[in-house]
């Protein structure tokens, strides 16, 4: 254990729950299923931290829209599906290098002020948006990626167990967690929603007395 102890009173280390990881709750939508070749139109990231009675909280977030990176594909399915219009004239984005940039460093000096060593990726059915991440950081190679190269928690597997359901609006609800189908598919809301949903999931692990494990 860190200095930080419950038994002493002193506010716990978030790096002592996950061995010495930061979980980081990240939604992106895109405009189709390949990470390699499809663009990424919105991403938001929602950093998460303990608070001195060892509950998970949200701490900061931050959501960007996406300019497709040159040669991105887009199908229209998915564009219809999220409601996302890449190209409208009103649509305030930035460039897919300076969105990594910036999400990477609110992420890097999370993990120093918590001291972690990694973050790993939490998200809804979280091998999609782990693979679309790291294609974006090799398509601009980021040698800074925070995140681990393969493991990540997956809400829908961990809702699953805690509530019997895998879609997030159903899991939401199942927790407890109020869900408005009209905002969903927006990356901002779903991670906003996954971040409570994950943390609820957390927690109750604690109050049933999972956490920390007996000796």
């Amino acid at each position: 254990m860190h200095e930080a102890d419950l038994e002493t009173g002193l506010t716990p280390m978030l790096a002592d729950r996950f061995r010495t990881y930061l979980p980081v709750v990240v939604d992106i939508e895109t405009g189709g299923f390949n990470s390699a070749t499809d663009a990424i139109l919105e991403i938001a990231a929602v950093v998460l931290a303990m608070n001195a009675d060892g509950y998970l909280e949200i701490e900061q977030s931050q959501f960007h829209r996406v300019i497709p990176f040159e040669g991105a594909n887009l199908e229209e399915a998915a564009l219809k599906f999220t409601g996302i219009d890449p190209f409208h004239p009103l649509r305030i984005a930035r460039s897919e290098k300076e969105v990594f940039q910036s999400l990477f460093k609110m992420i890097r000096d999370a993990m120093k002020a918590q001291h972690c060593k990694r973050a790993i990726l939490v998200g809804h059915n979280a091998h999609f948006d782990h693979g679309f991440v790291r294609a974006a950081s090799a398509r601009h190679n980021l040698k800074r990626d925070p995140f681990h190269p393969f493991s990540s928690f997956d809400t829908a597997s961990l809702s699953g167990l805690a509530y019997g359901q895998t879609v997030l609006s159903r899991a939401c609800a199942a927790a407890g967690i109020e869900f408005d189908e009209s905002e969903a598919h927006s990356a901002n809301y779903d991670a906003e929603r996954t971040a409570q949903l994950f943390c609820k999931i957390v927690n109750r692990w604690k109050d049933l007395g999972g956490w920390p494990p007996s000796a």
